[in-house]
């Protein structure tokens, strides 16, 4: 999988995505990242990339000129499989499902914006999907890209070692995941659940499932009503 990502700070990139686990992935060749500098498609002498909003406003806005002819250069040798992202606040939630979505490419062209935001008809023009890492305010898309391709890349097969722990994962089945314990067998006077060190792995998978219905419905009573749901419905 390729992820081609447009911003004005290229050298954020790869950041934290060279480490641990993406990090392996990189050096195995299991996803790549292209970086696409805007500002190099600014037609000025200074380089400028942004202008002030029609109609008054705080901040700058960047120019739709500039960021189409950097997409342009971007779908030179892309693959036809492709999903043009637009990362801001006032976009789609991002969460697991569109993360399953957007496995399905084979090419992820990501836009950063930066200042006030970009020029909507930018967006307009090429339907560019509008997609938020969550209800907050960022200094720019490259934080939330990292975020979306760290998502992205933990679905690729053969990044993971173990895949059954995609399985019991947050968020599986709309289920917040359930507690884990390690050694030492007590610790501060807090001991690992009974259950857990029986051996009886049906009885362990139960314990699993009631905890995670019980983390889910306390902490996201919006996701708990969705497994509720879906559970009626399968019956």
């Amino acid at each position: 999988m390729k992820f081609k990502i447009l911003t004005l700070f290229p050298e954020i990139f790869p950041g934290p995505l060279s480490y641990s686990i993406s990090g392996k992935a990189i050096k195995r060749k299991l996803f790549k990242i292209e970086t696409i500098n805007i500002r190099d498609f600014s037609k000025t002498k200074s380089k400028t990339v942004d202008d002030k909003p029609f109609g008054g406003g705080a901040g700058m806005i960047i120019k739709p000129d500039v960021l189409q002819d950097s997409l342009e250069f971007a779908k030179e040798n892309s693959f036809k499989k492709k999903k043009l992202i637009f990362l801001t606040p006032s976009g789609k939630r991002l969460n697991s499902k569109l993360i399953h979505e957007f496995i399905k490419h084979e090419e992820l062209v990501i836009i950063c914006g930066r200042y006030e935001g970009i020029d909507n008809r930018f967006i307009e023009f090429n339907k560019i999907e509008e997609i938020s890492v969550g209800d907050y305010v960022l200094s720019g898309g490259e934080i939330a890209a990292i975020i979306l391709i760290d998502a992205c890349v933990r679905l690729i097969p053969e990044v993971l070692g173990n895949r059954n722990s995609l399985n019991s994962e947050s968020f599986c089945n709309d289920l917040l995941e359930y507690p884990q314990y390690t050694k030492p067998r007590e610790w501060n006077g807090l001991e690992v659940p009974d259950v857990l060190l029986k051996g009886n792995h049906k009885e362990i998978s139960k314990w699993r499932l009631k905890k995670s219905i019980i983390k889910t419905k306390n902490m996201r009573p919006d996701l708990y009503e969705d497994y509720v749901k879906k559970n009626k419905e399968g019956k």
